[in-house]
Formats: structure tokens, sequence, C-alpha cells
């Protein structure tokens, strides 16, 4: 039985995981190939994750990186005071410390790992 809850518990697990980065995409203003692009899947296999066929697996690399966008997110967030329009203007507009607009730079692993350390570091401001 206590491997059944386990995998109940992982199955579970995944679900929230996968909604929360859908939902964290949608509200970055990332469209389904940029969230694609982030956590390493195809655009298929988002297609599916919205239609609720297909989760992402606990453990994974692309698990991991939808964290760290969930991450992104809940941290830009709470700098901008749920304001759709300046989360996705911050989102599109060039950042001097990527080079580049945070939408584009999150869409390779470096890129996402270093706006999550900034989004931290300004956090850790407030």
């Amino acid at each position: 039985m206590a491997g059944t809850a386990t995998a109940a518990e992982s199955a579970a697990a995944a679900a929230v995981l996968t909604k929360a980065a859908l939902r964290a995409a949608q509200l970055l203003g990332l469209s389904n190939a940029a969230f694609a692009r982030t956590v390493g899947v195809s655009e298929s296999q988002v297609s599916r994750m919205a239609a609720g066929q297909r989760q992402l697996e606990i453990g994974t690399k692309p698990a991991e990186l939808a964290t760290l966008l969930v991450r992104v997110y809940r941290s830009l967030d709470a700098l901008v005071g749920n304001s759709d329009r300046h989360r996705q203007l911050w989102m599109s507009s060039q950042n001097r410390a990527f080079n580049e607009a945070p939408k584009d730079a999150i869409q390779r692993v470096e890129g996402l790992v270093r706006v999550v350390r900034y989004l931290d570091g300004a956090r850790a401001l407030i």
C-alpha cells in the first residue's frame, strides 16, 4: 500500500506542477512555443499538457525547469504587485542585466537561472 500512496502523491504533485507551470507561462505572456523551449519539451507535449492528457514527470529536467519558471512568476508577481500589465511589460522589455528581454532569456537554461537569481535578489531588497 505504501508504494501506491507514493505513486498517487507523485501523480498529484505532477498534476499540480503542470497546472502551475502552464498558468505561470500564460501569466508571463509566453506562447506555447516559448514555454516548450523554456522547459525543454515539444510544442505538441505542451498542447497535451494543456488538454490534461500529459503531465510533467517529477524528478525530470523539464519538471525542474518548470519549477524555476513558476519561481520566476511568483517572484515577479511579488515585485509588481499582481499587475498583469507590469509583469508582461517587464518580461518583454530589454533588460541590461540579461542583454535581452527576460522572456527571451528564460528560453535557455542559463538564462532561466539568471532571471530567477536576478528576481530573488530584487525581492531580497524589499
